[in-house]
């Protein structure tokens, strides 16, 4: 196998074993399932991963990273500081299928138990932390926002969507997305000297 295939063969699985890790969950998700769902030998699995738990971890990264490479063209564009909140906030906040959010939420919860995916939840939380921290600091310094604890602001808009992200992907019916998006509007029209307008 060559080294071009070996890592074609390697972004199938992680594929593969994100669709398996969102239809059965971190904890029920084997070896043996994600081989016979990537049509591929339980020995070529461990060959790339070694353990269960670097499989999911590493999974779990790659789903994370699809979403931090587009949080990243974000940052990295051209917009004011009030464009790219706008864009972080609607993109952040989940609408539509939660598969992303559910693997999140799963995540969360097994990393009470299995260290390698706490380090690894935690580098990817704190990288949207610190891009949204990043552009709050910029729109202070630019005169888009008047806010003075960027880092904590950031914290706090996160915070608040992940709580709510948890209730409407665990609770569909508790409140509504519509719902959501508008209180996180006002939480960070408040954090950050706003009028909620502009951040519709």
């Amino acid at each position: 196998m060559t080294r071009r295939s070996a890592e074609v063969r390697l972004d199938s699985l992680l594929r593969t074993a994100c669709d398996v890790i969102v239809q059965r969950g971190l904890a029920n998700t084997r070896t043996v399932d994600v081989a016979n769902a990537a049509g591929v030998s339980q020995a070529l699995v461990f060959y790339h991963f070694e353990t269960k738990e670097r499989l999911l971890s590493q999974a779990f990264a790659w789903a994370a990273e699809q979403d931090l490479n587009r949080l990243d063209a974000v940052i990295g564009s051209v917009g004011s500081p009030l464009e790219k909140i706008r864009k972080i906030l609607k993109w952040y906040v989940p609408t539509g299928s939660s598969k992303s959010w559910a693997m999140w939420i799963d995540c969360w919860a097994e990393s009470l138990r299995v260290p390698e995916l706490e380090k690894v939840s935690r580098r990817l939380d704190l990288r949207w932390k610190d891009a949204l921290t990043e552009v709050i600091m910029t729109g202070v310094k630019d005169g888009d926002f008047t806010c003075d604890d960027p880092a904590g602001a950031a914290w706090r808009i996160i915070a608040l969507i992940d709580g709510l992200a948890v209730q409407v992907t665990v609770h569909e019916r508790v409140i509504s997305r519509r719902q959501l998006s508008e209180w996180v509007r006002l939480a960070a029209a408040r954090e950050l000297n706003l009028d909620p307008a502009q951040l519709a």
